[in-house]
């Protein structure tokens, strides 16, 4: 049986892909709850029926497009530590964020407004499970890092993009002299490569 949608549901689905458009547009502090409202063609007063804040809506965004994070959280601390789990986790992680790269895209664009939200510490507080994932038990702190760094990668690859396309809208920009643009989906390839060749330098755990 397929699953049914209230209109609720798909009311408030359709606020939080218009407010991340928004959010990613003019950033989190530069866009009013009545610009949300006004683009998707209803009153603030329907807006507030679903969404208090701008804060709830960042949340339900998180909670709507964090869930790939939250799947590999719950199946990875079921596993025991192997340099093949650690590279699984990588895989589903990069895979997740790829399909979701507007989330990670707002987050970076919004750190200082967002850092110290509830939706910020909650996606911080995902990240941090990852990367302790992937590092396994009794990592050094270099291990840590690498583990920090191999999933930052999916990050990185998204500035860069973004890097790209500011230089290409510069005046007098010539593209033959520019570096080739990557598609969103050969940045995610490439981000996922580089943070499998991070991650394969985190040594085992030591047995005792």
């Amino acid at each position: 049986m397929g699953t049914t949608h209230s209109p609720r549901s798909d009311t408030r689905a359709r606020i939080v892909a218009v407010a991340l458009e928004l959010f990613s547009e003019q950033g989190y502090e530069q866009t009013s709850l009545r610009e949300i409202a006004d683009r998707l063609g209803v009153t603030k007063a329907a807006l507030y029926y679903h969404f208090k804040t701008k804060d709830d809506i960042v949340h339900g965004i998180v909670q709507s497009m964090a869930a790939p994070i939250d799947e590999t959280i719950a199946w990875g601390g079921e596993q025991e530590w192997t340099p093949a789990l650690r590279d699984e986790l990588i895989r589903r992680f990069a895979a997740g964020m790829s399909e979701r790269a507007p989330l990670l895209r707002f987050f970076h664009e919004n750190q200082p407004a967002l850092r110290d939200s509830p939706a910020g510490v909650e996606f911080k507080e995902r990240m941090i499970a990852m990367v302790r994932l992937v590092h396994g038990p009794d990592a050094t702190f270099e291990d840590r890092l690498r583990a920090a760094m191999s999933l930052f990668t999916i990050n990185s690859a998204l500035f860069l993009i973004k890097q790209d396309a500011s230089e290409c809208r510069k005046p007098g920009h010539i593209p033959q002299d520019a570096v080739p643009a990557a598609t969103v989906e050969e940045a995610m390839a490439a981000a996922q490569r580089v943070a499998l060749e991070i991650g394969a330098l985190i040594s085992p755990p030591a047995r005792v």
